[in-house]
């Protein structure tokens, strides 16, 4: 079964962008499925870039355009205070349930590391003195926002 078409992510939260995404895939195959959205969201911008992360610097920007214009929109501010958040909508039988992860940390004011994507480098999740981008696969893995939805949407799954 080959859906062709892009994939519609007009809305204004990421619960939204995943409700699209997953209902957009049920409308045409009437299908179990599951559609996510990932955003950074940081407290002095009042929640920006949050769904527009993936596009901040602008519609076909890279990640270091994005990281640039988040570093320039905090230079000298004192609260760098963010998270991470990741939404997961499962269409089941036509009806959404939402899975969400979120990891709270601080926007660093340069980066870090070279492993991940996106805002990896300039992003340090408390109780941790590494960006995501300087750890280990596995322990990034356990405790990011991808994962905790994950796990949940998994343990939902399997009660």
């Amino acid at each position: 079964m080959g859906l062709e078409g892009d994939i519609p992510e007009t809305a204004d939260t990421l619960q939204g962008n995943a409700l699209q995404k997953a209902q957009w895939v049920w409308d045409r195959t009437h299908t179990d499925c599951f559609a996510d959205d990932t955003g950074l969201e940081v407290e002095a911008l009042c929640g920006a870039p949050g769904v527009f992360s993936a596009r901040y610097a602008g519609e076909h920007c890279s990640f270091d355009d994005n990281i640039n214009k988040l570093l320039t929109a905090l230079d000298g501010c004192t609260n760098r205070r963010a998270c991470f958040r990741t939404v997961i909508c499962l269409m089941e039988n036509g009806v959404p349930r939402y899975f969400e992860g979120r990891v709270d940390g601080v926007i660093l004011t340069e980066r870090y590391g070279s492993d991940g994507f996106g805002y990896d480098p300039i992003f340090m999740p408390d109780r941790f003195a590494v960006s995501f981008a300087e750890m280990p696969l596995d322990v990034k893995n356990k405790i990011s926002h991808r994962g905790l939805a994950v796990e949940k949407l998994a343990n939902y799954l399997s009660s």
